[in-house]
């Protein structure tokens, strides 16, 4: 792997990349890594560039002043979002379920990869790359918490709760961070595995969702 995946390592990523002013990309138009071969990193970063789009998405689409269009744009752009952001968690899974050995390449990107894992394992019921994205979610809470704390027109009780809820969002990170590193360690010893279910997201698919399957019949009704 190119990156000790640790819970400290993808912690310090996230957070890394939070504090850089310009991340992430205002005007995002590629839903993959550059990279023609992306690594587990470059999916982990895909990952949390989409959830911190995602974020600032949902801030906008609560906006009671705007036109009702403005929030249709952010809306559709939350549904693109959440369909890459659950894309790349799920790239993460097939990288890491070949690296520790629980599948070959061949069935990776299959509907179904079943693990190879021994009778006595245990099965996870999340995948490993369902907990980086709730680790990448946590950092954006974690990272907003810590901006309420630098507004100077708050007064103490909501200073006070900010701070509570910051101390309580560190201690859910770090639980999951080590819960991570378990099912990893235990992936490797083959006492554990996870696979993956895919989301198959319907709302997103024209040939799945009913009411744009009822609007193509329309409209090719509607055509002279």
């Amino acid at each position: 792997m190119t990156l000790p995946l640790q819970s400290t390592h993808i912690v310090t990523l996230h957070d890394q990349h939070l504090l850089d002013p310009d991340w992430p990309q205002a005007s995002p138009t590629d839903e993959a890594p550059s990279s023609s071969t992306p690594s587990i990193v470059d999916w982990v970063l895909t990952n949390h560039r989409f959830n911190s789009l995602l974020w600032r998405e949902e801030d906008l689409a609560r906006r009671t002043t705007v036109t009702d269009a403005e929030i249709a744009a952010n809306k559709r752009a939350i549904d693109r979002f959440n369909q890459a952001r659950n894309d790349a968690t799920e790239h993460i899974d097939e990288i890491l379920l070949v690296e520790l050995g629980l599948v070959d390449q061949a069935s990776a990107r299959s509907d179904n990869p079943r693990s190879q894992a021994a009778q006595e394992a245990r099965q996870n019921s999340e995948t490993a790359g369902s907990m980086i994205d709730r680790l990448s979610i946590l950092a954006l809470k974690i990272h907003a918490m810590h901006a309420q704390l630098r507004r100077t027109d708050i007064d103490d009780h909501h200073r006070i709760q900010c701070e509570s809820r910051l101390t309580r969002l560190l201690e859910q990170r770090s639980d999951l961070g080590r819960c991570f590193d378990r099912l990893l360690q235990e992936c490797r010893q083959g006492t554990a595995y996870f696979s993956i279910y895919r989301q198959f997201k319907m709302y997103n698919d024209p040939r799945f969702n009913p009411e744009l399957v009822r609007e193509l019949k329309t409209n090719s009704l509607k055509r002279p």
